[in-house]
């Protein structure tokens, strides 16, 4: 059994295509599909439902899959360390983000990369916590930044960053009269976009009104904050964003901020690596920096008070 072999297999269901697998690993399409029978020999089990395309994996493939990713990145972190002993960190850091903490990342990956100045960072946005954390476990990212609170984190390692905290957005002229926290039935007044149904801050937004028994009926929803404070800077709508994102976003003229109170949507955002031993030296030293790193402070006195954004 050879790696390249396992490469091949894991890109065949990956991809779930034998030209694409081969594509992707920069060989023939006869060689992929020789090199995954020779696997095949050599464990004693089929692994491919073959037919005239692909089938997709036996029950033996679906559980053998997860082995050779597992074995794969125990090779590249395997390969990390020797370079590490002798050059310092390089390589291909992966790290999966939620779009409530886009805009914080570069506070943790900004000190990572200054102390390690060989490794790049790819960063994939957009996901979802329980992606992310499915994700670190089947060892294609290698970190994420998740929503700590409602995921099931086991087999991980979960490292604390910051308290997140949301407010609402929007044109001044429809904040008239409003000088402090609103109250959500005030929120619910104004017209109303906000993130769609099923996302992780938008579960925030629905439970908080319903301790109040109220329920959100927006006529735009939108899987981006950045879509949200666009239709906010119309003047037209109102929002409801994380406070992180005030940190990072320039004002958009005659728009405002206020605080949601009674009861206010607070939620923790967290650095999750998987917990195997010894692991990736990346993730590692990404979680050390994530440790010395004092985010929370920082979020905290560069804040704006959401009245004067």
């Amino acid at each position: 059994m050879l790696f390249r072999q396992l490469e091949y297999f894991v890109a065949l269901a990956r991809e779930r295509h034998f030209a694409k697998a081969a594509r992707a690993c920069y060989v023939s399409q006869p060689a992929l599909s020789e090199a995954i029978r020779k696997l095949e020999a050599d464990l004693g089990v089929p692994l491919v439902r073959r037919g005239r395309q692909f089938d997709g994996l036996t029950p033996e493939g679906d559980r053998l899959v997860l082995w050779a990713r597992r074995i794969l990145a125990d090779r590249d972190a395997l390969e990390q360390e020797v370079t590490a002993l002798r050059t310092g960190l390089t390589g291909e850091l992966r790290i999966g983000v939620i779009p409530a903490a886009s805009t914080t990342l570069a506070l943790l990956t900004d000190p990572f990369c200054t102390e390690h100045p060989l490794v790049r960072i790819a960063v994939e946005t957009g996901l979802r916590s329980a992606s992310i954390v499915d994700r670190i476990r089947r060892f294609e990212l290698d970190a994420g930044l998740v929503y700590a609170d409602g995921i099931d984190t086991e087999g991980c390692t979960v490292t604390p960053l910051y308290e997140e905290r949301h407010v609402l957005v929007a044109g001044t002229e429809l904040l008239a009269g409003h000088t402090g926290p609103l109250t959500w039935a005030d929120a619910l007044a104004l017209p109303m976009c906000l993130l769609n149904r099923g996302m992780r801050g938008r579960q925030l937004i629905d439970q908080a009104l319903a301790t109040r028994g109220l329920v959100a009926t927006p006529q735009v929803e939108s899987d981006s904050v950045v879509t949200l404070l666009a239709h906010a800077s119309t003047g037209r709508w109102a929002c409801i964003v994380p406070q992180t994102w005030l940190h990072t976003v320039r004002r958009p003229e005659g728009v405002r901020a206020l605080p949601l109170d009674d009861p206010p949507v607070i939620a923790h955002i967290a650095l999750v690596t998987a917990a195997t031993e010894p692991g990736s030296v990346l993730s590692r030293a990404l979680v050390a920096t994530a440790r010395a790193t004092p985010i929370a402070e920082v979020l905290n006195a560069s804040a704006p008070d959401p009245g004067a954004w």
